[in-house]
């Protein structure tokens, strides 16, 4: 199942700028770990916000909010989540 995930990031200002530095580090590791799986298809920086637009290949609902709320940034997201289907006027075969 495909899902286009919108996730806007709002850390607090009082975080100690180490800790907000660890927290995105471990993200980043963790977000290429899941688009080298391919499970997290494709990442875009929203441009001008701390935000990202996302789309995820999973199996389920249950799979795609596993890993979502498991990434260490989930506790200051604001997250969109919309499924995706084929349009029937798409020229390609596949999802890729």
């Amino acid at each position: 199942m495909l899902f286009h995930v919108r996730m806007e990031v709002n850390l607090p200002p009082a975080m100690p700028a180490a800790e907000a530095a660890a927290l995105k580090q471990v993200e980043k590791e963790q977000a290429q770990a899941l688009q080298r799986a391919g499970k997290w298809r494709h990442l875009w920086r929203v441009a001008g916000q701390y935000a990202n637009v996302s789309l995820f290949d999973v199996e389920s609902v249950d799979e795609l909010h596993q890993l979502v709320s498991t990434l260490p940034l989930f506790p200051y997201m604001t997250i969109e989540v919309t499924p995706l289907c084929r349009h029937p006027s798409s020229i390609r075969d596949d999802d890729r």
